[in-house]
């Protein structure tokens, strides 16, 4: 047995029982696993143990091909009567924090509750359990008495206490989980995820009743600062964390009970080494995208929901030179700069009309404080014209927006809302298209082209673009269909590095893509580390680099 399972058994009465169990039905023990390798993305029957921080444990089993594969969450488990016991300390605690100082933050929150739970609690009696099996625990409360438990009751009772209080409740170990990236919930049945490594998975993580999820959904719509209601029934925000939750909570709205996605927040962005090395996107398509947001051009992320597009961005953007003055507006927290000299615009669309802040405000006052780069997370109404008057103006724009193709983006930007005039288009230099693909029984994310827009042509009734890079889906690779033929490397960005013959630009493009493909080679693929080198590189050059190439 693993030395660290055999320790996290020790710590962990309920994973051993688990375990004991499992082993006993299957005739075998999970692989303990601190850290999931892409490697597994292949596995086709897993069988692994995860810890995600005591006491949960996460274990992921079952058979890709057959379509059983399952998530289950172990947790420490309340029997009937420490349920009632829980109910009890938790109302008292509740009660009791009403002569509290208001916690200003989590860490105080905490603290609180730890120090009103020892209030509650009695530790002096080992061995409280009624004789008969009955109890009367309202009998255990009075102003002066204390409610026995034993260690191992309490240990449990605070794990609840701080899931349910500070914690996400039944979803906390999808929380914790890092390889998580969405969550879904409709009505009482089995939750599901969006796992980064094995896909669509049910786990065993549900709510018990009815009045539980209504509960849950109304605390973590006052989270976000938007409220349910059955009058109110849809809400759309950020948790405290950065996810974005979408909760329908009417029956009438959501047929099948009231029902939440959450799309989890990543504090760390993933790297585009890492991209790179899932095969999302080639070294040279990086490099090209390096050049581009190192000399100012504008680009869009565009794809259809949940192909990557804001990882992509966020992956991208240690290009834009570290000394740039960066603006980003959003919806919802999602991109984040590694520039230093970064100022975060975020809406208001609750209170009164004449408080509320939308996009198209947040642009207009980004304009005049002349920034290098404009950041919009996701460009889907009139804020997009005012998008376009900052290209306009000299002033780069970086966005997501919701197309399949450069056809489709451009029918959007020049139709209603966004109405921009199909003659402005032009002010966009890049447009990138990412996908969600199945390719050979796995899901993949990539990126299937990148076009320059070189310009409205009267004669043609329209606007010509140019494909640099483009997926084969056969060989699973990106062909550089661009080289020697770059609108923006030779008309633009060569003409702005003062070169005398514009191809030797692709001579910078390649040293670039050589610089990443050394990242790779010498496992520099962790988002800061790799920041680090990119930074360094836009600081010093090659002699900043780490490695000799």
């Amino acid at each position: 047995m693993n030395p660290e399972m055999k320790r996290a058994m020790q710590r962990n009465p309920h994973l051993k029982t688990y375990l004991t169990e499992f082993e006993r039905r299957s005739g075998q023990l999970p692989q303990f696993m601190v850290q999931l390798g892409g490697d597994l993305k292949g596995e086709e029957n897993p069988n692994l143990l995860l810890p995600v921080g005591d006491p949960i444990f996460i274990h992921i089993y079952g058979s890709k091909r057959e379509g059983n594969m399952k998530y289950h969450a172990i947790e420490p488990r309340l029997s009937e009567y420490e349920r009632k016991k829980y109910r009890l300390i938790l109302d008292t605690i509740l009660e009791l924090s009403a002569r509290e100082p208001v916690p200003e933050n989590e860490t105080e929150l905490r603290a609180m509750i730890l120090k009103l739970l020892d209030e509650v609690c009695d530790l002096s009696d080992g061995n409280n359990t009624p004789s008969n099996g009955r109890s009367t625990l309202l009998s255990l409360l009075s102003p002066v008495q204390k409610i026995p438990v034993n260690q191992f009751e309490y240990s449990k009772i605070q794990y609840y206490i701080e899931r349910d209080i500070i914690g996400s409740g039944p979803i906390e170990p999808l929380i914790r989980d890092p390889y998580i990236e969405d969550i879904h919930c409709i009505g009482l049945n089995d939750i599901y995820i969006v796992h980064k490594t094995f896909d669509m998975i049910g786990t065993n993580v549900r709510f018990a009743e009815k009045a539980e999820l209504d509960g849950w959904m109304r605390s973590m719509s006052e989270r976000i600062g938007r409220p349910v209601s059955d009058s109110r029934p849809i809400a759309d925000g950020a948790l405290p964390d950065g996810s974005r939750i979408n909760i329908m909570y009417s029956s009438d709205v959501s047929r099948r009970g009231p029902s939440f996605t959450m799309r989890k927040f990543t504090s760390t962005p993933i790297s585009i080494v890492q991209l790179i090395k899932w095969g999302t996107i080639s070294p040279e398509a990086a490099a090209y995208l390096w050049m581009c947001l190192e000399n100012g051009m504008s680009i869009f992320f565009s794809g259809e929901t949940a192909s990557g597009k804001t990882t992509m961005l966020n992956a991208c953007l240690p290009f834009v030179n570290p000394k740039s003055k960066v603006y980003s507006a959003e919806d919802t927290a999602e991109v984040l700069p590694p520039q230093p000299v970064w100022q975060q615009l975020i809406t208001r669309e609750e209170g009164p009309e004449e408080s509320r802040v939308d996009l198209f405000t947040l642009l207009r006052a980004a304009l005049r404080s002349r920034p290098n780069y404009i950041i919009v997370g996701e460009i889907r109404g009139v804020e997009g014209s005012v998008a376009f008057q900052a290209m306009q103006t000299g002033h780069p724009v970086i966005a997501t927006f919701h197309a399949s193709s450069v056809k489709k983006m451009i029918q959007r930007l020049t139709g209603d809302p966004i109405k921009v005039p199909v003659t402005f288009v032009d002010n966009l230099n890049v447009a990138m298209i990412l996908q969600a693909v199945y390719r050979n029984g796995r899901f993949l994310r990539r990126c299937t082209a990148v076009e320059e827009i070189e310009g409205y042509y009267e004669d043609v009734g329209g606007v010509i673009t140019r494909a640099v890079f483009q997926w084969d889906p056969v060989t699973d690779s990106h062909e550089f269909r661009g080289l020697n033929n770059s609108f923006v490397l030779e008309e633009k960005i060569a003409v702005i590095l003062g070169y005398d013959d514009p191809r030797q630009i692709y001579n910078d493009l390649f040293l670039r893509s050589k610089i990443l493909k050394m990242m790779i080679d010498n496992d520099i693929v962790e988002y800061g580390k790799v920041n680090q080198v990119l930074f360094d590189f836009a600081l010093k050059g090659v002699d900043g680099l780490p490695f000799v190439v």
